[in-house]
């Protein structure tokens, strides 16, 4: 079976009012999505879901760590995540998401979450991955510093300033 397939939900089987559902999210489920962000992580993801007239709310808690790549250092690193998300799904006659949304066919009435909760999980990153300071891959570290500091000098030589730039050293902000 694949490792996607745990994570459709049959919406016209929910037979409660109110159900309750739990994933445990490993490296074969990121393997399987081959998302850009993220290529490994352990996630438990738990879903409510209230079945309403008309239309079905789920509530999503997930929590766990994956790995991303550092900024800095270019190694990988772990990333706590922790997020709930709400989602409102109705039956229709095609697919389609507005905003939080989403309306799924009436025949099929099956609802693919593996992509909604990895985008949940995209959406908590932060922009930045850096390691903790002092974690960092030395080696790197190393490399980065003699380079930026190669840079600093080539920009304090003794050239002459083009005059169009030179003007603006004047001006008082």
């Amino acid at each position: 079976m694949n490792s996607l397939e745990s994570l459709k939900i049959d919406l016209k089987s929910l037979v409660s009012e109110e159900t309750f559902l739990a994933f445990d999210l490993n490296d074969t489920y990121f393997e399987a999505l081959d998302g850009a962000e993220v290529k490994r992580g352990s996630l438990h993801v738990s879903v409510s879901i209230r079945k309403a007239t008309g239309f079905f709310e789920l509530l999503f808690h997930t929590e766990g760590t994956v790995i991303v790549q550092c900024d800095r250092c270019l190694d990988d690193m772990e990333q706590p995540v922790e997020t709930d998300n709400r989602l409102i799904v109705k039956l229709g006659s095609e697919y389609s998401e507005e905003d939080d949304i989403i309306v799924v066919p009436e025949d099929e009435g099956i609802l693919d979450t593996s992509w909604i909760i990895y985008e949940f999980v995209a959406l908590v990153i932060p922009i930045r991955h850096v390691h903790a300071p002092g974690k960092c891959n030395p080696a790197m570290t190393k490399a980065l510093e003699e380079l930026s500091a190669d840079r600093s000098s080539d920009e304090e030589s003794d050239q002459p300033i083009d005059p169009r730039w030179e003007k603006l050293k004047n001006l008082k902000v």
